[in-house]
């Protein structure tokens, strides 16, 4: 194997101004995906007039995460990330611009619809697995939490002001929100192109072939078996996302129990929305004042008593205001969380590491998201509030009692 030839360290000026650019690029390509996040059911609905057929598109993407997750992981820690980032939402342009074209052409069908999502939940893993590495190469260590506290500020406050933007972009037509969005791809992709410094550190070329990525994979894995309290956080936050993926439906069904009407409903989730982007905009100072372990401790306590409150609220104002408190403390844990492991996991495997992560998150929320509707015919809305509240209450015992995770702080 031969050394890759890699860019020197970029200076100061430059990492600064590749963040800018890293940074929106971002949040265009995220304003784009908000549009389209409500247009793209309703116009499966509209090709094929089932709610099973959007709901079979939509999963499709998730599997494709799922199914791709450890393999983006060990791939963009061989190839060059800014560029496969670039790549990546070339591709996404290209299959989120033929949705419209088709629409035009009266040729919409299915089979596209499904192509799309699938592929398109290909080009997100390897995008997500490669961005991953992006900003701790565009900032020194000690600067790194306020740069992911903007990433979470952004990311939140896009969130608020999304689901209004998507309503009206439908409105205009159902061409408008995939117009959007395959330019807020085109945009990000120039960005990342216009980026200069390298997203990866000197490496060796790694030898091809399937069994040399089966390597890949299980070195990244083996590594993350023998740092257990990275170990442990993911376990425990793949449960708190199962929680949080059967939560979704289960607020929407207690709003309407409420006579909350689609406006109202929408309101309760700008709550989080607001309770996320005030956490966000804390969270750099608080990553840095507390020990991780502590915020996790913290988090999961504060999810576990509040959570509850969504079965006893007597009006869906109030919703709003339980939602907007339950959301206020995960982007701090979050940023704290991403800090951590982004400093301690090497350069050369943090695509595996974050991958191997993620891929276990992503599981638990769709696993919670799939088995909510026949959870709350079961259960009652009510039954399964207290019951994932009880979920939360062991996973915070469990947290309180590790000692690997009381332990946890960044390291000097």
């Amino acid at each position: 194997m031969v050394d890759a030839a890699m860019p020197g360290p970029a200076a100061p000026s430059q990492r600064s101004r590749d963040l800018r650019l890293l940074i929106g690029g971002r949040a265009v390509s995220q304003l784009g995906d908000q549009l389209q996040s409500l247009a793209l059911p309703l116009v499966v609905i509209a090709v094929t007039g089932s709610t099973l057929q959007a709901g079979v598109v939509l999963g499709l993407q998730t599997a494709a995460s799922l199914v791709l997750g450890l393999a983006a992981g060990a791939l963009v820690d061989r190839w060059d990330r800014r560029r496969t980032m670039a790549w990546c939402e070339v591709g996404r342009a290209l299959l989120v611009a033929s949705i419209p074209v088709a629409i035009v052409a009266g040729a919409l069908a299915l089979p596209q619809l499904c192509a799309v999502a699938v592929l398109n939940g290909v080009f997100g893993t390897l995008f997500s697995a490669a961005n991953s590495s992006a900003v701790p190469s565009l900032v020194p260590a000690a600067e790194l939490p306020r740069a992911l506290g903007a990433l979470s500020t952004i990311r939140n406050g896009l969130r608020i002001v999304g689901a209004p933007l998507a309503g009206i972009a439908y409105g205009l037509g159902s061409v408008v929100p995939f117009t959007a969005n395959a330019v807020s791809f085109a945009v990000s992709a120039v960005t990342l192109r216009a980026i200069r410094t390298p997203f990866q550190e000197e490496r060796r070329v790694a030898p091809p072939g399937p069994r040399a990525l089966l390597h890949d994979i299980g070195e990244g894995l083996g590594w993350l078996r023998r740092r257990p309290a990275i170990r442990t956080l993911a376990v425990l936050d793949a449960l708190d996302s199962l929680r949080f993926g059967a939560g979704y439906l289960l607020i929407i069904v207690l709003a309407k129990r409420l006579g909350a009407g689609p406006f109202e409903i929408g309101l309760v989730f700008t709550g989080a929305g607001l309770g996320g982007l005030l956490g966000s905009a804390s969270a750099a100072r608080l990553a840095r004042r507390f020990p991780l372990g502590r915020l996790a401790i913290a988090m999961l306590w504060i999810e576990a008593a509040t959570f509850p409150c969504y079965a006893l609220a007597p009006t869906w104002w109030l919703l709003a205001a339980v939602a907007f408190a339950e959301s206020v403390v995960a982007p701090i844990y979050t940023v704290a969380l991403d800090t951590y492991r982004l400093t301690i996991t090497p350069d050369a495997m943090r695509g595996r590491v974050t991958s191997a992560i993620d891929t276990l998150t992503t599981g638990g929320a769709t696993i919670g998201t799939v088995a909510s509707g026949g959870l709350i015919a079961l259960l009652d809305p009510g039954a399964l509030t207290f019951a994932l509240a009880g979920l939360l209450a062991v996973l915070a015992v469990t947290a309180t009692g590790s000692r690997d995770i009381r332990g946890t702080r960044l390291p000097d």
